[in-house]
């Protein structure tokens, strides 16, 4: 009997002689740099999901991603550009894309992409310490110089064009000589230092094959890190649903509803993937996990998404364009199961990240994003952004600020043409979410809205004066002048 007081004792000792020491491992665990997983869909709308409303409504459940929104904070007004290569710029940079030369998609030059005095996402994080990856699409660059690995990114396997050019290789049409640039696109990987090569042509078959590969490669790499014990940010652009918007042959079929809705499962199945590789890796409660889409839904017909309640397409400045879903989880930092309509802008994922990640935000530059760190942690309960101004392409269509939209300019959809108003139109978005009602009858009363919405036009203007931006096809090496 004595004997088991006395180990009963023994152990109640070594259980308080650990509990401090428990304690400080927690500790040093929460100081961690947390890991960073963000994945971004190619134009996928606000509708597409079951939490925003979509799921069986498009033909397929999104249990994994419903249930990641479930663990996190949700957003309703998260603004993104109306097309992919200024949407990424943005991303990229904090700043409106216009500033970098990446306003519109590359239809003017050949020669796009981010001159090697942007300072990305990728090199502050690097800079951070942590070891970057991008697998997937990049559309921010296909010559020497304006790859990822020129970039700030570690490594990378993906696109650096568009899916569309998949098209090219299987079109008796395609002419390779008409052009230098009229080339057939290539699966490329590289790594920093050294040079991006082509492995593969990007056909019809591969199209269906990629995300899969990327998936697996972007688990991978997270393996990886861990094992190094180095933080890593894993950026994850995925090519669906992006037309032509076909499954991968395991998913072909699946839904039984079509290959749209064979792809929204091969989605959710792949981001199920991820996740379940950051519990397995034992990092969940120290990993930001981001969920969130480029643009929103394609124009054309045979491959047409769904925005939800809002109207029209990508490539305008309509809400469906510019609003899509986003998700972050980060256990015990942000608040699970939260739903909010407060205003963000993907271009404050850059300092948010930054002060988060304890990166640096350039000051030598103006940035346009803002922090949301205390937004999205919860200890606010408003966004640090009221307004955002509304570009399609190179040109300025009208602004943001609070819930209404002050448009000077306006489209029906990606492919129609531009109507130049005479006098700006006014809408209210909780009441007229499909902005079909500018003459509605409370907008007349509500016209002093153009006071602060023309000042965030003033304003924007004015910083070009402070900094020119830089002209789309500039060359590097490039400087701003003093």
């Amino acid at each position: 009997m004595k004997k088991r007081k006395g180990v009963l004792a023994y152990m109640l000792a070594l259980v308080l002689m650990l509990t401090p020491l428990t304690a400080q491992a927690q500790r040093a665990a929460d100081g961690k740099k947390p890991n960073v997983v963000l994945i971004l869909m190619d134009n996928f709308g606000w509708g597409e999901l079951g939490v925003y409303g979509g799921g069986v409504l498009r033909g397929a459940p999104t249990p994994r991603i419903d249930k990641l929104a479930s663990e996190g904070m949700r957003l309703l007004n998260f603004n993104v550009e109306a097309q992919c290569t200024p949407s990424r710029a943005a991303l990229m940079t904090g700043r409106y894309a216009f500033r970098t030369g990446n306003g519109s998609v590359p239809i003017d030059t050949p020669i796009y992409g981010l001159v090697q005095w942007e300072y990305t996402m990728a090199e502050m994080l690097s800079d951070a310490g942590y070891a970057t990856g991008i697998f997937g699409k990049w559309h921010l660059g296909h010559t020497e110089g304006r790859f990822p690995i020129d970039q700030g990114f570690d490594e990378w396997y993906g696109i650096p064009n568009s899916t569309d050019e998949s098209f090219w290789p299987d079109n008796p049409l395609f002419d390779p000589t008409s052009d230098p640039f009229a080339r057939v696109e290539h699966i490329m990987q590289g790594r920093k230092g050294g040079k991006a090569e082509n492995l593969r042509v990007y056909d019809s078959q591969e199209r269906l094959l990629i995300d899969k590969e990327l998936t697996d490669r972007t688990i991978d790499f997270m393996q990886r890190q861990q094992s190094a014990g180095k933080p890593f940010s894993a950026f994850v652009p995925y090519t669906q649903p992006h037309l032509p918007t076909l499954p991968h042959p395991d998913f072909k079929g699946k839904s039984g509803n079509g290959p749209w809705a064979d792809v929204l499962m091969q989605i959710d199945s792949y981001v199920g993937r991820l996740l379940d590789a950051v519990d397995e890796l034992g990092l969940r409660d120290n990993t930001i996990f981001i969920f969130t889409s480029d643009n929103g839904p394609e124009f054309s017909r045979a491959w047409y998404g769904s925005s939800g309640p809002w109207r029209g397409t990508y490539f305008t400045g309509l809400e469906a364009s510019l609003r899509v879903p986003f998700i972050v989880r980060w256990p015990g930092r942000v608040p699970a199961g939260a739903v909010n309509n407060e205003m963000m802008h993907e271009m404050d994922l850059f300092p948010t990240l930054a002060r988060i990640a304890g990166g640096n935000v350039p000051t030598d530059r103006i940035i346009d994003g803002v922090d949301q760190t205390d937004f999205l942690s919860g200890k606010q309960e408003k966004s640090n952004r009221e307004d955002v101004v509304i570009y399609v392409g190179n040109d300025v269509h009208g602004v943001k600020w609070r819930n209404w939209k002050m448009m000077l300019k306006e489209m029906d959809s990606g492919d129609g043409p531009v109507r130049e108003l005479s006098i700006p139109r006014f809408y209210n978005l909780l009441v007229d979410q499909k902005e079909e009602h500018p003459a509605a009858p409370n907008v007349p009363e509500n016209l002093w809205v153009r006071f602060p919405a023309s000042k965030v036009l003033v304003n924007h203007a004015a910083s070009f004066k402070k900094e020119p931006p830089i002209r789309p096809g500039t060359p590097d090496p490039y400087v701003p002048k003093p």
